[in-house]
């Protein structure tokens, strides 16, 4: 049987002369049948190369064992990673992944959700950076978040955020920084390490100096944008805490072609850690996030939601959310 189309049920049934309902049993290891019909039925499968419809088992109310994951794309360095750390979590426990990317475009971010729920996947971690989306207060499948707060319903699994942005500020203080400024994404309450910055500096009388730069700005606008805000605090700044690596890799580059020296003349500190902006820049002090743990738990926290869904009990409460400890890594730049 030679087919120009992916094989169906029906097909492995007629190579194997045996009834629709035969094979269903066979794949699904239900009821007694002979070894003479196991085998045949695995010699059609091997022979079409047969693949299961995995929308169609979640319809009859089977795990596809497939997990969504949303991020704003894996191109970048942390979210890369996080992805690749959530996919050897998720193998341990035979589950495989789905990624999506949401390039910072809500409307993509809504258009992966819904194709997510249509194709039934087992559950969803998002780590997406866009504003609040209502369409996630009806997902009724388990859900995880990775460092974003969508509701006190929905677990959000994070570093400890405020407390590792007190230890980065500390450093630079410790250091012989005065004016020490904060480049960030966003300004507000949610933005736990501006408020780790904002408190350190109210310790010691300093005035807080705070630069945003949107977290999906093109590369080429972000870094003229950081050269603009830097040049316009060069007198009042000798110092600068960006709560993200890509973004403290921009602040060397500026301070170079301003002719300062780090870390003597200016101090640079980053947020993340990531194995790709270690080796790229191996001097630059940094907060390193858990990857590794932060997928770990955040699997771990998936998965109960998914086996108590299977068995019709209520999802448990959880504390959330669920903070982390990072790492101050001094490097060279303080």
């Amino acid at each position: 049987m030679v087919l120009r189309r992916e094989p169906t049920l029906a097909d492995v049934a007629e190579l194997a002369g045996v009834s629709l309902t035969t094979v269903s049993r066979v794949l699904n290891n239900r009821g007694y049948l002979s070894q003479e019909t196991k085998d045949r039925v695995a010699r059609a499968v091997a022979q079409l190369n047969y693949r299961p419809n995995q929308v169609a088992r979640a319809l009859h109310g089977k795990s596809t064992n497939i997990v969504g994951v949303i991020v704003p794309t894996v191109a970048l360095p942390f979210f890369g990673e996080l992805a690749d750390e959530i996919e050897n979590a998720l193998a341990e426990h035979h589950y495989r992944i789905l990624v999506c990317n949401s390039m910072g475009r809500a409307d993509r971010e809504r258009e992966y959700l819904d194709l997510l729920i249509s194709h039934r996947v087992d559950g969803i971690i998002s780590g997406a950076h866009n504003d609040q989306l209502k369409e996630y207060h009806t997902v009724r499948m388990p859900l995880v978040t990775i460092d974003r707060d969508l509701s006190p319903t929905i677990p959000n699994i994070r570093c400890a955020n405020e407390a590792a942005a007190r230890e980065a500020t500390r450093l630079l203080l410790d250091r012989g920084a005065r004016r020490p400024a904060l480049l960030t994404s966003r300004t507000g309450e949610h933005n736990r390490r501006e408020a780790g910055y904002r408190a350190v500096l109210e310790q010691f009388g300093i005035d807080p100096v705070i630069f945003t730069v949107d977290f999906h700005t093109p590369d080429a606008e972000r870094a003229r944008l950081i050269d603009a805000h830097l040049d316009s605090a060069a007198n009042r700044i000798d110092a600068v805490f960006a709560t993200d690596d890509l973004s403290a890799a921009a602040v060397l580059d500026w301070a170079d072609r301003n002719g300062l020296r780090v870390p003597q003349d200016f101090k640079v500190i980053g947020f993340d850690g990531t194995s790709a902006v270690r080796r790229a820049l191996p001097g630059l002090a940094t907060v390193r996030q858990p990857l590794g743990d932060l997928a770990r738990t955040a699997v771990e926290v998936l998965l109960k939601q998914i086996q108590n869904a299977a068995q019709g009990q209520e999802a448990e409460s959880i504390s959330s959310p669920i903070e982390l400890p990072g790492v101050l890594l001094p490097g060279r730049t303080t």
